[in-house]
């Protein structure tokens, strides 16, 4: 049996300050520091192997990586004070365009309530200048079906520490949700949900506690 483990970044300033992030480089908050200290703690505890790291472009995924790692104390991972990590621009966060920047509650008063949240939760209407969140699964899907479901096939241990929309579109592609399901889904920031495989099927998933 072997594991995909799913892991959303420690909060970020932009998320403390409820802004639309996206490809912006923000860096993690001390809460987000602490909650990738804990993401650690948790896979210790429930005893995770991890045999292979990926994780995004941006820093916040980057940093939650390199202190979950040192939390578990794999020594193995490191290389010339460098986490040996797989980094890819695939795996960012959704492009949120013209939005990148504005606070959501001012968003919401400026376009309405109603269209900011088709551009946030609709599967294939993007924001101005930016990514849908169909976009972001064709990215994530291209790139997972060329890197990382062959290194589930070969029963490796694999932790993503990415972002909530490319975790979101990892969902759907290893066939959990449905697109029409994903919407409702909400991913905690730094809570690992770990997807067991048997024989290359699922046969369990669920957050670490």
């Amino acid at each position: 049996m072997n594991k995909l483990i799913l892991l959303r970044h420690g909060q970020s300033q932009w998320n403390l300050e409820n802004r639309f992030t996206g490809w912006e480089d923000v860096p993690l908050t001390n809460k987000g520091i602490e909650e990738a200290k804990m993401s650690g703690h948790l896979m210790n505890k429930n005893n995770i192997n991890i045999d292979l790291i990926f994780s995004s472009f941006l820093q916040r995924a980057n940093k939650t990586a390199e202190i979950a790692i040192n939390e578990m104390n794999l020594k193995n991972f490191w290389e010339n004070g460098k986490l040996l990590m797989i980094r890819d621009k695939s795996l960012n966060e959704r492009d949120y365009g013209d939005l990148v920047g504005l606070n959501k509650e001012e968003t919401s008063i400026k376009y309405g309530k109603e269209q900011v949240y088709i551009w946030r939760r609709s599967y294939d209407v993007p924001p101005p200048g930016g990514e849908s969140l169909k976009n972001v699964v064709q990215r994530v899907q291209i790139y997972f079906n060329k890197y990382i479901a062959p290194e589930i096939y070969n029963e490796k241990n694999i932790l993503i520490v990415a972002h909530g929309n490319s975790l979101r579109a990892m969902m759907i592609e290893v066939g959990l949700y449905k697109k029409e399901e994903i919407s409702k889904v909400e991913l905690p920031t730094g809570i690992p949900f770990v997807i067991s495989y048997e024989s290359r099927k699922i046969i369990d998933s669920n957050y670490l506690s």
